[in-house]
């Protein structure tokens, strides 16, 4: 049995490392010892069973409510545990205390995931895959929940639900379905950009410790001086970024479609610690008032040639979980989640996710979810005024009011964490970006970024997907393409063209 790796080798090797300990007595929920666990309180031995088999409702009762909803999208993931340690100072442009000394580590927690599938999905699907850290700051908890790519296919919040339905089941065939997702790419073109990077050699990452992580999103560092500046947070991969081909990603999802997980895991287990640096981009408020393009367009990125990579710390991931439900499938991450020194900016996606995560959370975990251990923000003293709701535990407010202001020494404002100020103006409507600039960005990534073999390949994926959307959908996903670079929709239409052929 050599060949078995330390996923497959856990029960054993736990076994093992108890093997000279007294054995444990089995108990109930309640910690009661259990003296027959293999059968059930009946009247004689083929008699019916008797309701005071308080034995077999603890079990049973559990088992029934084992699951819990699972997430709207990033369903399937995996989790590690290690630290962030800081290696350059940026004290100039955030105030926030992960940040305050080189050398300071700070306990994080990642989840990755893929987006669209459900929890028993391959990990090996074409899909942008999550990439979230809770970081356990004195501060509080603050979190950066990204994706693998600095972009993503919409920049309006409003139009979230409906993307990622049709990244689901069609609700009356229950199959996934080409027309519903390309019916909507090709309707909305700001979704080019990310297109290419979904159906690029990126889209199918080695696993999830050879990519990047980005926060996407603009963010607001805040100095100690009050003065504030525009963010983007880049997680850069020190093992080098590694993907797999169509071939094998299609071969891995019917042969091993748990492989990011167990590759993820055995990778820890053998003391090869993933390991990621973080870099920021800067920008002023005065080059936002000038950027070519709408700085909190979540499809588009900032060129590093004009806002260079600006490097920060480095983070480990040396624990693997002890608990996968406990400690993965009830981690919950929220954009909201933030510290003093960092801020939302006026990015409507952000702005749009601020509220969505949190309450999804409420919804699949409870309204005290950040009681859960794995969430709770175990390196600061939470002081507020929220009570009761389910699972209510282990709070550090017991005898303080539940109601400000009061006069009994009740937590009071913390003026140093006060929100940056800053102006607003503008006509309130729905104004409409769907006219925005698609497309120059997706030329560059074209022309610039790929080389001729990419270019072939994406050329490839994209017209293997789409060929089984109906034909005016393909037509309209060509022009978008083609408005990107003509030779792009060219070669699209003729790789199309190949496949409606060789079906006939």
């Amino acid at each position: 049995m050599a060949e078995r790796d330390a996923a497959s080798n856990q029960l054993k090797n736990f076994g093992e490392s108890k093997k000279n300990e007294a054995k444990v007595g089995v108990t109930t929920s309640a910690g009661a010892p259990i003296g027959f666990k293999t059968a059930s309180l009946t009247a004689g031995p083929r008699g019916p069973m008797l309701l005071q088999d308080h034995v077999y409702i603890d079990e049973t009762a559990h088992f029934d409510r084992e699951r819990i909803p699972e997430r709207v999208v990033h369903a399937k993931g995996s989790g590690a545990f290690g630290y962030f340690e800081v290696t350059h100072d940026i004290s100039k442009y955030c105030k926030a205390a992960v940040f305050s000394q080189v050398g300071k580590k700070t306990p994080v927690a990642v989840r990755f995931s893929t987006v669209g599938g459900e929890s028993g999905s391959a990990d090996t699907a074409r899909d942008p895959r999550g990439f979230a850290v809770k970081f356990y700051t004195e501060e509080g908890n603050w979190d950066l929940v990204g994706n693998n790519t600095p972009i993503f296919f919409i920049r309006d919040p409003i139009l979230f639900p409906s993307f990622i339905h049709t990244q689901k089941r069609n609700p009356v065939t229950h199959l996934k379905d080409p027309d519903m997702f390309w019916d909507f790419i090709s309707l909305r073109p700001e979704t080019t950009h990310q297109v290419c990077f979904l159906f690029s050699d990126r889209g199918t990452p080695d696993g999830y410790h050879f990519m990047n992580g980005y926060g996407s999103h603009t963010f607001k560092l805040i100095n100690s001086e009050g003065k504030p500046v525009y963010c983007k947070f880049h997680f850069k991969c020190d093992q080098g970024i590694r993907n797999l081909s169509a071939d094998k990603a299609h071969q891995l999802t019917a042969d091993d479609p748990d492989y990011a997980t167990r590759d993820l895991y055995n990778a820890i287990a053998k003391k090869e610690f993933p390991s990621w640096s973080l870099k920021i981009q800067v920008m002023t408020f005065e080059q936002a008032e000038k950027f070519k393009w709408n700085p909190f367009d979540l499809t588009k990125t900032w060129p590093q040639g004009e806002f260079p990579l600006i490097p920060v710390g480095r983070m480990v991931l040396d624990r693997n979980p002890k608990d996968y439900f406990a400690e993965v499938e009830q981690i919950a991450f929220s954009p909201a989640h933030m510290v003093p020194g960092i801020e939302a900016s006026p990015d409507k996606m952000l702005q749009g996710r601020l509220f969505s995560y949190t309450d999804t959370h409420r919804h699949r975990l409870g309204t005290n979810y950040l009681h859960l251990p794995v969430n709770c923000p175990y390196r600061a003293k939470a002081l507020h005024y929220q009570r009761d709701g389910p699972m209510t535990f282990n709070t550090d407010y017991a005898g303080y009011p539940n109601y400000f202001p009061n006069s009994f020494s009740g937590p009071d404002n913390a003026p140093a964490a006060l929100e940056s100020k800053f102006a607003v103006s503008g006509d309130v409507a729905r104004y409409n970006t769907a006219d925005d600039d698609n497309f120059t960005q997706v030329n560059t990534y074209w022309t610039k970024v790929l080389d001729e073999g990419a270019r072939t390949r994406l050329v490839q994926n994209i017209a293997g997907h789409l060929k089984n959307a109906q034909p005016f959908i393909q037509d309209r996903a060509v022009k978008n393409f083609t408005q990107v670079n003509s030779d792009f929709g060219r070669r699209l239409r003729a790789a199309l063209d190949k496949h409606i052929s060789s079906s006939l």
